[in-house]
């Protein structure tokens, strides 16, 4: 009888706990819903900008999955706290592991970050004849992480953006200043 009266005290207990956090889960998932739908505006945002000015492709792309991204990383964030669990821990962490990544890869956000610079100011384009790190040539392809070069002996000089954007630059078709 006693095992029966303690089950029934469990039961009791859990269907207390739920309605007293019913709200909780109700809230959290309007947040959601809510959420999703203020990430999916701001990303047709953000593609209507794009489309209106001369941006290039790479970095259209890569500012909407960031901004998306991001965006649901603060929504995930939301959610949790609304549902009760502590997110100082989880914020900790995933800067942390943010900091190990980033300095485990220095040299591939350089070049990153050089191949946002270039698209941002876009100091030559796909056709130019640019001298650059002792390098001449003509520009055949403009990546997130390098330029191609095809160079006067008809070979492709693959230039990390890092080092493009850190350097000096001649661009002989460059308009007349």
């Amino acid at each position: 009888m006693e095992v029966l009266q303690n089950y029934q005290q469990h039961i009791d207990n859990a269907i207390d706990w739920f309605w007293n956090f019913m709200p909780n889960i109700i809230s959290a998932i309007l947040i959601l819903v809510v959420g999703l739908w203020v990430v999916r505006f701001i990303n047709r945002l953000v593609k209507k900008f794009f489309d209106h000015k001369d941006y290039d492709q790479t970095l259209e792309t890569f500012l909407q999955s960031f901004i998306k991204i991001t965006l649901k990383f603060i929504l995930l964030v939301l959610v949790v706290t609304q549902l009760g669990v502590k997110t100082s821990s989880l914020v900790a962490i995933v800067g942390a592991a943010g900091l190990a990544i980033g300095l485990a890869l220095q040299g591939s956000l350089a070049n990153f970050a050089g191949g946002v610079l270039i698209l941002l100011f876009k100091p030559f384009k796909v056709g130019d004849f640019i001298s650059a790190q002792g390098i001449d040539g003509s520009v055949k392809e403009i990546s997130i992480f390098s330029t191609k070069l095809n160079t006067f002996g008809n070979q492709v000089a693959i230039v990390p953006n890092g080092q493009l954007s850190n350097g000096s630059i001649i661009n002989y078709n460059a308009e007349n200043i």
